[in-house]
């Protein structure tokens, strides 16, 4: 007979995990109370980037684009899988000099990157304001509308669904708000930000972030803009933060993020911040201030302390594994994850595996602090 197992959180990395699950043979119930792919999937950009803040992100995120890249040809055309690339921007000699370490880490990894001086930045982009220094062009990087990406998956692994809010774990056992208990032989706790209401002692804390959509008739790009200052901003300290980061829609709006604030959970826009961000993206993208926004909005992403994502069994809960904390990363890393969680209950080797995603990491570092 089949082990069953539960996963908790329908949104693109617990529908991943879901599918995954159900390629080995498990039976598999997913816990959601609220939409499919609603949640922090719903409230991100979709952007699909490879990132190399560090060796087990860079492996993380790369392997993740290799699945996309497989899984793009059976997703329905509502998904908007494509591959735009990003283009990491250069605003001073200090970011130009980060281009080439930058670049030869993602041809370690296998993907393709090449630097952009000056004058090719302003062909390429022309909208950009002038001044720029060059770039960095990730041709493979895509994006893809991640709600409707999770309801495939979960639709086409024959998982069970059930709409209820988990109320609490026990070993083995799911108890969720309509009273019902579901046995399981692995739970997997998938649900973001709100894992810590099951999970207090997670290292886990919510980041809000705001992003704005803008109506037809503004700047046209062609690729996924950052600045190159987007990980010093990011990860610089818990202050407050903007970068500048433009996705153009295939419906010729644009997408505009980003910023970082901790603490904050007002579903509410912080106007001053947003006004920060705004004024960040216009400076790079000088059209944008003839732009007229149609949407704002907020959401919230779970974050551990060296923004690597946990995953994989909790070492003193038996039964529970964790595939949770990827904070910006989500989409993109909901492939990845999802394979290294299978690998850990018996499904095929992952090269990710070895990298440490484990939460025993937090207590290591501790020591070696």
């Amino acid at each position: 007979m089949a082990e069953h197992a539960v996963v908790i959180g329908a949104g693109i990395v617990g529908a991943a995990c879901a599918a995954s699950l159900a390629r080995l043979g498990h039976r598999v119930t997913v816990i959601e109370a609220g939409p499919v792919g609603g949640g922090a999937t719903a409230a991100g950009m979709g952007h699909l980037v490879v990132m190399d803040d560090s060796p087990a992100q860079l492996a993380l995120t790369s392997r993740s684009l290799e699945l996309w890249a497989e899984l793009a040809p059976r997703l329905p055309v509502a998904a908007d899988y494509r591959t735009c690339g990003t283009l990491w921007v250069a605003s001073d000699a200090e970011e130009l000099a980060g281009i080439l370490p930058k670049q030869a880490a993602y041809r370690t990894a296998g993907r393709a990157a090449g630097v952009l001086d000056a004058a090719e930045l302003a062909r390429i982009e022309p909208e950009l304001r002038g001044g720029l220094c060059g770039g960095l062009r990730v041709p493979g990087d895509g994006v893809v509308y991640a709600p409707v990406a999770a309801r495939f998956l979960l639709e086409h692994s024959g998982a069970a669904l059930v709409r209820a809010r988990v109320v609490n774990l026990a070993e083995r056992k799911v108890r969720l708000d309509n009273g019902q208990t579901l046995a399981a032989e692995w739970v997997v706790v998938a649900g973001g930000a709100g894992a810590s209401e099951l999970l207090p002692d997670l290292p886990l804390r919510s980041r809000q972030g705001h992003l704005l959509i803008t109506e037809r008739g503004g700047p046209q790009v062609r690729h996924q803009l950052i600045e190159l200052g987007y990980l010093k901003s990011a990860h610089a300290s818990d202050a407050d933060s903007v970068a500048f980061n433009v996705q153009p829609r295939p419906s010729g709006q644009l997408l505009i993020g980003s910023s970082r604030q901790f603490g904050r959970v007002s579903k509410e826009p912080d106007w001053p911040l947003l006004r920060r961000m705004l004024a960040r993206a216009a400076d790079y993208l000088p059209g944008l201030r003839r732009a007229s926004a149609l949407r704002i909005w907020t959401g919230q992403r779970s974050a551990t302390p060296d923004h690597l994502p946990i995953i994989g069994p909790h070492p003193d809960r038996p039964g529970i594994y964790l595939a949770l904390g990827h904070e910006g990363l989500g989409i993109t890393a909901a492939l990845g994850t999802a394979e290294v969680l299978a690998a850990d209950l018996g499904g095929p080797a992952s090269p990710l595996s070895a990298h440490d995603f484990g939460l025993r990491r937090f207590e290591r570092q501790a020591v070696h602090a």
